[in-house]
């Protein structure tokens, strides 16, 4: 994990552990160094790998990442891995699936060294694999060990029985001489930037100096590092100052500087004792100017020329976080500063950049690790000494300026009791609250347990010293211990008494100004002056109220250099600056609001820039001291202790801020400048097109285009961003212009993909975005178009043609129907013609029965009055006259000859009268055996010779019945109408005129007066 893993069990790791040790920190070394070790996400079987051991790692010119097993070779783009395997009768692959060496090409191609089947490339353009031959016109040997770049189009390629050349631009592969005192076997091979080539052969080290044809022996003064250079030498790298690092199977490594002079490596150089060393697979230069050696069996070997120690970082299976396996075969610095490790157990990424965090977890094999997980409490002595206190009575002290971590343990009644708190006192003892309280010697480390007899069942919370006095705090109040009187005093809560002490549990305790607070479990009180007093100053949340302390639950308070006073609570951070006398509190809340990622705020330190940082229930957030923003701490930024519930925190005299996390300790640099964030590519790593994977080589960039045709409509593309820093952090979306209308989130934990199915022809817009976390978040997209070509009935012309298709047979059916409706509403009119003349027949029918007489057909009573009335008023000014006619003797004529020849006489007289009726007269029944006859236009006189006529005429009719005659004659009363007359005046006088007809004897006609 850091500097000592633990002893090995061979002399040389003896030795080496011991430089590990004794090796002195240098002026402006970071003082963390020593317990700050590199954190590894790692990729293994689980995710996908085909096999535990990885031997090569490689980055091509997209950015992927390409990983050589012994069962294959894998790409991967930090969430999917892609294998490919040995070549079969049914699938193209790999000569062999042991991978050995791995070299990427500039046109993103990729060169593939293997154990038993020589060399391959990877193509691209068609990922498909072309194999180089073995033998006459090819590779020396099928075993690859190593390939090197000749900065000239060319590759070196060391074989197992010689080296090679392979110009990449014919494919033609050469065998190169390397003298006499090669062995055929070569491990590796380098050309360095002045043009020399250097071969690690099984018999040493060997130089060809540019310009020249023979391989010599460099020579070496330093006897480790002549040791080294006459082993077998497995890598060579040449660092950014110039200095050429070898490493060796069984001598270690060493280092040539710039002046030609070489070096050993203290202690993992030559042999000690006899012993031998692991074997050297490859080396890296960090960002900072280490170099990481990679062996195998002893982890990574960190050092720095001039530096008397090495460290070494390996793997600690108490720590998930450390190097998988202790068998590294290769290093890689990726193109955004991550350090890649190929070990035996799977790779192992670090990002070195992540700085202004890491974590200090526990473990039992290494001294500078926690004893426990949890940390409960930190106090920084007047020493500069870091103590922490944890669970299970573990108490660790880390010494900066000695680099080392001790470790203590109560014991007694105390020995399994977590540590809450810890404080100093003036004689420079150290107390620590638990299950009641312990004494720490700070020269010997000797504890006494269980110092408070009064205290010793009851958790102590919080600790700070009050000049001679101690003050505790509990679950049950506040106590104040007199080290010298050993007097006890206690304040609690009282219930109905808003001047107690506002909770019985006291969380922190904190001096502002000249006042002691306490925050407690049900708000903040406040002593003024004493810290003990009768009366408290209370301060709680108040609902509805936004000027009342957040929430009462308070974990820590401190002060600002500007007089403001930060309250952790768990309902966010308030901000106060404490008033005048008599004026009121009022509380500023800094919470979800202003990008806090929770508002349960456990702890919060202030850092000599004036910002604030406080641990959360899920993270650390940054805040800006002035406008009170807030910035979460992500992994990128080194945070890897996710959860924070305790109300541990401290500063240390350099400015690093301390909190206590579940799982360990996190240190944060406040001081720490990120380097610029990189612009990283958020690539598509691979796509399937129309149901079609298309081939790497083919992938489009941002801008560019994806076309799909007519058949299959279905898109599936992958993407990353490619710093593989945060997967599981960075959020992505994707969204199609054109057809969504919002952006689909990937659900957290899915690999990023876009996934279309059956998509409808036309030009699209494809926006890929990914947001990354942390102190410099960013987002970053990339946009392609994407093109659906239409099937041949969705083109232009067809839909023009089906459109014109469309509108003649629209026409043609408007025509037709047309003429149907026409026919139908010809037969509808044939129809309706019919019925109306029926209806009208009816009507007709309809209206002489309702005005005519049903036995004699002329007008009734009703009909003949309307029809006479307006002869009436027609005839206003001229003249008309109306006759009324009786049948003499009718009630006779009905008893001798019976009803029915009543009805056939007066169906004679009725058509009698019609005989003598003009154009325009009106002939009624007025009523039995009584007819009417209207006169229109007619003046009196003539009307009387029509109704003698008429008269005469009927005397002369004989009607039959039954074969017997019957007479018949007629009274008739004839009346002119007068001017003014009604209808009813008019009908009387002619009635009138009748009866004295009648009373004249009958048959006769008589004229109204």
């Amino acid at each position: 994990m850091n500097a000592v893993r633990r002893f090995c069990p061979t002399l040389a790791g003896l030795l080496l552990s011991l430089f590990c040790l004794c090796a002195p920190l240098h002026a402006g070394r970071d003082p963390w160094a020593p317990f700050d070790a590199p954190w590894f996400d790692q990729v293994g079987i689980s995710d996908g790998l085909p096999h535990s051991i990885a031997t090569a790692i490689a980055q091509d010119r997209d950015g992927l990442i390409w990983i050589g097993t012994m069962g294959g070779l894998v790409r991967y783009d930090g969430y999917r891995l892609q294998v490919f395997g040995a070549a079969s009768d049914k699938v193209p692959g790999l000569p062999d699936a042991y991978v050995r060496s791995l070299l990427a090409l500039p046109d993103g191609d990729l060169l593939i060294g293997t154990n038993a089947g020589g060399l391959a490339r990877f193509e691209q353009a068609d990922n498909s694999f072309h194999v180089y031959p073995i033998g006459a016109g090819g590779l020396s040997d099928r075993k690859v060990f190593a390939l090197g770049d000749d900065h000239a189009g060319g590759v070196w390629i060391a074989t197992d029985n010689g080296l090679d050349h392979l110009d990449l631009r014919t494919g033609r592969i050469r065998r190169v001489g390397t003298g006499p005192e090669t062995s055929p076997r070569n491990f590796s091979v380098m050309q360095d930037r002045h043009g020399n080539l250097w071969l690690g052969n099984n018999n040493g080290l060997f130089v060809r100096r540019a310009g020249t044809d023979a391989f010599v022996r460099p020579m070496a003064t330093d006897e480790p590092a002549a040791t080294v250079l006459g082993n077998q030498i497995w890598a060579i790298m040449q660092d950014r100052e110039g200095r050429l690092w070898v490493g060796s199977g069984q001598a270690g490594a060493a280092y040539r500087d710039t002046g030609d002079r070489w070096h050993g490596v203290p202690g993992f150089s030559g042999y000690p004792g006899s012993m031998r060393h692991p074997t050297v697979r490859d080396f890296l230069q960090t960002d900072a100017g280490k170099v990481w050696i990679a062996t195998d069996g002893s982890g990574v070997i960190e050092y720095a020329p001039g530096e008397a120690g090495v460290r070494r970082i390996d793997h600690d299976p108490a720590v998930p976080s450390s190097l998988p396996g202790d068998a590294v075969r290769a290093l890689l610095r990726g193109r955004w500063g991550n350090i890649w490790a190929a070990t035996d157990l799977g790779v192992a990424r670090n990002n070195p950049q992540a700085r202004t965090a890491f974590s200090l977890l526990p473990s039992p094999l290494e001294r500078n690790a926690l004893s426990d997980t949890n940390v409960h409490s930190i106090f920084v002595d007047s020493r500069g000494r870091i103590w922490l206190g944890l669970g299970a009575g573990h108490i660790d002290v880390i010494d900066l300026e000695a680099g080392d971590m001790r470790h203590l343990r109560l014991g007694g009644s105390q020995t399994q009791r977590d540590v809450r708190s810890l404080t100093e006192t003036a004689d420079g003892s150290i107390w620590v609250g638990t299950q009641g309280l312990a004494q720490v010697d700070p020269d010997t480390f000797a504890i006494k347990d269980s110092v408070l007899p009064a205290l010793h069942d009851k958790p102590v919370l919080s600790l700070r010293p009050d000049g001679p006095r101690l003050l505790i705090g509990t679950y049950d109040g506040l106590y104040r211990y007199d080290l010298h009187t050993r007097a006890l005093d206690h304040a609690s809560h009282v219930p109905n008494d808003p001047d107690s002490l506002a909770g019985d549990t006291v969380r922190h305790i904190a001096r502002i100004g000249n006042d002691w607070w306490y925050g407690t479990g049900n708000g903040i009180s406040i002593a003024r002056g004493n810290s003990l007093p009768r009366r408290f100053t209370n301060l709680r949340h108040r609902a509805g109220d936004p000027d009342s302390l957040p929430q009462n639950l308070i974990g820590s308070i401190s002060s600002s250099p500007h007089g403001q006073v930060w309250v952790s609570t768990f309902g966010g951070l308030g901000v106060v600056t404490p008033p005048l006398d008599g004026e009121p509190w009022s509380f500023r809340t800094v919470g979800l609001a202003q990008g806090l990622s929770s508002d349960k705020v456990n702890a919060v330190l202030t850092d000599d820039h004036g910002r604030l940082w406080a641990s959360l229930s899920n993270g650390v957030a940054r805040i800006d001291g002035d406008t009170f923003e807030a910035a979460n701490l992500g992994t990128r930024d080194g945070l890897h202790i996710a959860s924070y519930v305790n109300v541990a925190a401290a500063r240390t005299p350099g400015g690093e801020l301390l909190f206590g996390g579940l799982g360990g300790l996190t240190v944060i640099r406040p001081h720490w400048q990120s380097p610029p964030v990189a612009n990283v590519a958020l690539a598509i790593t691979n796509a399937i097109v129309g149901g079609a994977t298309m081939p790497f080589g083919r992938l489009p960039a941002s801008g560019g285009k994806i076309a799909l045709e007519h058949g299959n409509r279905n898109l599936r593309l992958d993407f990353a961003l490619l710093d593989y820093q945060a997967p599981t952090e960075t959020a992505y979306s994707y969204r199609m212009d054109g057809l969504d209308e919002g952006w689909t989130v990937i659900p957290k934990g899915n690999p990023p993909s876009a996934i279309y199915t059956s998509l409808p022809h036309g030009h699209y817009r494809l926006r890929l975005r990914a947001t990354t976390r942390g102190l410099q978040p960013r987002t970053v997209e990339t946009d392609l178009a994407v093109e659906v070509r239409p099937r041949w009935y969705e083109t232009t012309l067809s839909r023009t043609i089906a459109a014109l298709l469309l509108l003649a047979l629209m026409a043609a059916l408007v025509h037709l129907r047309t003429l149907y409706l026409r026919r139908q509403a010809a037969q509808l009119q044939r129809q309706v013609d019919e019925r109306t003349r029926d209806l009208l027949v009816a009507n007709r029918r309809l209206d002489e029965l309702a005005s005519t007489d049903g036995l004699t057909g002329v007008y009734n009573r009703r009909r003949f009055l309307e029809l006479a009335a307006r002869e009436r008023e027609r005839a206003q000014g001229g003249s008309a006259c109306i006759a009324l006619f009786d049948l003499d003797r009718f009630k006779l004529i009905n008893d001798v000859h019976g009803h029915l020849a009543g009805d056939a006489v007066i169906r004679g007289a009725i058509e009698v009268i019609r005989q003598h009726c003009r154009q325009g007269d009106l002939v009624g029944r007025y009523g039995g055996e009584e007819f009417v006859l209207c006169l229109p236009d007619t003046p009196l006189p003539l009307a009387r010779d029509i109704a003698e006529r008429i008269c005469a005429a009927l005397a002369a009719t004989t009607v039959k019945h039954d074969g017997r005659p019957i007479p018949v004659t007629a009274s008739i009363g004839v009346a002119a109408l007068r001017p003014g007359e009604s209808i009813e005046q008019w009908l009387s006088r002619a009635d009138k005129a009748l009866y004295e007809a009648k009373r004249a004897g009958r048959n006769r006609c008589a004229v109204a007066s």
